[in-house]
């Protein structure tokens, strides 16, 4: 019964190969739009809507609207849904995450495409985010916070 249930749980979130695999054609895909940016961490992204103003730097604390994608489009967690924008410090952010806000003025709307390695690598993490899986954000900056 343990060894099913672990074969489940596995099966929801993906193994390791075949994530690797739909994150490198998620990525291919995505590059491929005319304004879609790729940092040489590999951190990919898209400006949405730009903004001038306050840009957070890794001291601070920031509260956004997000949401956040597996590549299949599975939805991981929505902020812009539930009306509960989501404040966090930077220094807790993933790591494609803390470059990609990093990027952004007050106000901004992008989009963010995270490797596996600039998000949760090797290891997943819950139920809904395997492996080697990358990560698909829209993001909206709403406030920089001193804390």
């Amino acid at each position: 019964m343990q060894n099913q249930m672990a074969k489940t749980k596995k099966l929801n979130k993906g193994s390791s190969g075949q994530n690797r695999k739909a994150s490198e054609l998620f990525i291919e895909k995505y590059l491929r739009k005319d304004d879609a940016v790729e940092t040489p961490s590999g951190l990919i992204y898209r400006v949405v809507e730009q903004a001038q103003g306050l840009q957070p730097s890794m001291q601070d604390v920031v509260v956004v609207n997000q949401r956040i994608l597996n590549t299949d489009g599975s939805v991981i967690a929505d902020t812009y849904k539930t009306g509960f924008a989501d404040r966090f410090s930077m220094k807790e952010a993933l790591p494609g995450l803390q470059e990609g806000l990093q990027l952004m003025a007050v106000g901004a709307r992008y989009e963010f495409v995270l490797p596996p390695e600039l998000a949760w690598g090797k290891k997943g993490v819950g139920n809904k985010i395997g492996p080697n899986a990358a990560l698909f954000f829209d993001i909206r900056l709403l406030e920089v916070a001193f804390d």
